[in-house]
């Protein structure tokens, strides 16, 4: 049923891609996810998939086209990183706003300026609220996995929302990982087909995509994607589960590493949460009861689940890879105190990697000894720390 295969994370994505059969592409270039559409281009060239690759003048006219295409009725994907994504902005919140299932790998990399090419969560953390599902991967497995998982989610009925994955530039997009790959029949079957409800080109039964909309109505349209988005996280338990009863890889919101008894406990997302699983290790070794809560979905935010998952817990880190500037600590920061706002423990905030530099085991287990001695002086609360930064 699957075979085991070196890739990098963008060719994994582009595999996942392939197999889900796609209707239409909208590509533009930006670095670090260019390789993954010169492999999907590779594939339709081949005759591999049957797909319509639509080569745009920029990221902004990638996701009008995006628009235009899943609005039509066509199973649809783009793809792009940092500085394209921004361009996109506009088209972000539209494409969102209405409705449209169209799938985004988000391979991150920091915003410029200065010009930077390489990792960080700033992308996609500043499009936060632009209505978008949001799935952060920690390997080329996850993206592989997560982008198959991507199009049941965004098309399920009850959803019917734009969906980005998002995995760390070079770190995960340019490095060579063993993966096991469905077979293509498999993926197929379990991707199904796309046939929407409503599409722009019905012409027995017409519908206007995107028009003026006055205060009138507004406000309830509004409402419909936050109940839509409400919805997601059933659907999204839901296909992860019927993705590991036919892969043997299990999907959730979140995934903990050593948290049943665990005192002192760090909270991160992507390609981090390797290293922090060998940080736990080496500290538990020392006596700290340590572990680590990965997050899968930022977008929408488990509240609950994290709250529950950090209830035994004497001290809580939070380490972002992004900043939010005027206020302390990361966008990640900021959700998880808040889903544990009205309790006693203490969530501290850590940044780490900006523009990609590297993160290593030794300083995620200093972050471990910094909470466990938090906590046993006592301090609610302390302004960001930031990890691997020089001197001035």
């Amino acid at each position: 049923m699957s075979k085991l295969i070196s890739l990098t994370g963008n060719d994994a994505a582009a595999h996942a891609l392939r197999q889900s059969r796609p209707d239409v592409a909208a590509a533009y270039p930006i670095t670090p996810q260019t390789e993954l559409m010169h492999k999907f281009a590779e594939f339709v060239a081949n005759g591999q998939v049957d797909t319509d690759m639509i080569l745009v003048e920029s990221e902004h006219s990638a996701m009008s086209a995006a628009i235009g295409s899943s609005a039509a009725g066509a199973r649809t994907f783009t793809a792009t990183s940092a500085n394209g994504m921004a361009l996109m902005w506009e088209m972000l919140y539209i494409a969102a706003s209405s409705r449209l299932p169209i799938v985004m790998p988000e391979v991150n990399r920091a915003l410029s300026g200065p010009i930077n090419i390489h990792c960080d969560h700033s992308d996609t953390m500043g499009a936060r609220d632009a209505g978008w599902i949001q799935l952060f991967c920690e390997n080329s497995q996850e993206a592989y996995d997560t982008t198959i998982q991507a199009f049941r989610i965004a098309e399920h009925p009850d959803v019917l929302l734009p969906v980005m994955i998002c995995y760390d530039g070079f770190i995960i997009s340019h490095t060579n990982e063993p993966v096991a790959m469905l077979d293509d029949a498999v993926v197929a079957k379990f991707v199904g087909e796309y046939t929407p409800a409503r599409k722009l080109l019905d012409v027995d039964n017409p519908y206007t995509f995107g028009p003026l909309d006055l205060p009138e109505w507004y406000f309830e349209h509004k409402r419909q994607q936050i109940e839509a988005m409400r919805k997601a996280p059933a659907i999204i338990e839901a296909v992860g589960k019927e993705f590991g009863a036919l892969s043997g890889r299990t999907y959730e919101f979140m995934e903990g590493y050593r948290m049943e008894d665990a005192e002192v406990v760090l909270v991160a997302l992507g390609s981090t949460c390797g290293t922090a699983r060998e940080a736990v290790d080496v500290v538990r070794e020392s006596g700290i009861k340590a572990g680590l809560l990965k997050l899968r979905a930022f977008r929408p935010f488990p509240i609950a689940r994290v709250r529950s998952a950090l209830s035994k817990a004497r001290v809580v880190g939070v380490f972002d890879r992004s900043v939010s500037f005027g206020i302390e600590g990361g966008p990640l920061y900021h959700e998880v105190r808040s889903s544990l706002y009205g309790g006693t423990t203490p969530v501290l905030p850590f940044v780490y990697g900006l523009g990609g530099r590297d993160i290593r085991v030794e300083q995620i287990a200093q972050a471990y000894r910094t909470l466990d001695e938090a906590a046993k002086r006592g301090v609610k609360e302390r302004d960001v720390e930031f990890i691997g930064l020089r001197d001035a």
